[in-house]
């Protein structure tokens, strides 16, 4: 167990055989596979919670974590940061983002309330779907702000594209914004999608 835990390929790679084998035995003996809606939707929402759970948790990790402690890290120790970490973490949060709008547009899509959802309702009337809708909406805006506005902002502020130091701090203070305000839609948009599951 020790060499599995020792590498991060290794521990994923035994989570997914864990899964699997969980995934194996619960349809089993819930009376076999049988490749409906039901069946897909329910991988569909596996795969959007897992990927939404690694966006918002990086989110989250620059907002309350790695931003208010900048400050508190010596100028020698910074470039760790700024030339390791926060590139690696900038893949996966862009990434998971994108990963989490299209895992959930499948997802609505297969339950049958996509457009439903995106138009907030408003020629049908169901509360679920507007509910929902809102909080897709958020999703959208936030993944938006990913890809268009922290992304390019983040490569110039982390010196992965070459410019002067002037459009450098510009760019940091632009990406950190946006990324604040992903925060502050974030919890509303968490909220909409768990009480649209639960409320109606």
């Amino acid at each position: 167990m020790i060499k599995i835990l020792s590498s991060l390929s290794k521990t994923i790679h035994f989570s997914f055989a864990l899964t699997i084998l969980l995934f194996l035995v619960l349809f089993f003996f819930n009376g076999g596979f049988v490749f409906d809606t039901l069946f897909w939707s329910s991988i569909c929402r596996f795969l959007h919670v897992s990927v939404a759970i690694m966006w918002i948790g990086l989110l989250w990790y620059f907002n309350f974590v790695q931003i208010p402690n900048m400050s508190q890290i010596p100028d020698e120790q910074k470039p760790a940061i700024s030339k390791v970490i926060a590139p690696a973490a900038l893949f996966y949060f862009r990434w998971a983002a994108l990963l989490t709008i299209l895992s959930g547009s499948i997802l609505a899509l297969l339950n049958g309330y996509l457009y439903d959802a995106m138009t907030l309702s408003i020629s049908s009337g169901i509360p679920k779907h507007t509910v929902i809708g809102i909080g897709m909406w958020l999703g959208v805006i936030m993944a938006f702000n990913v890809w268009f506005i922290i992304w390019p902002n983040q490569k110039r502020a982390l010196g992965m594209v070459e410019c002067e130091q002037e459009i450098k701090t510009k760019s940091a203070r632009i990406a950190m914004l946006t990324s604040r305000t992903n925060t502050l839609l974030s919890i509303p948009m968490l909220f909409t999608m768990v009480i649209a599951q639960n409320l109606y």
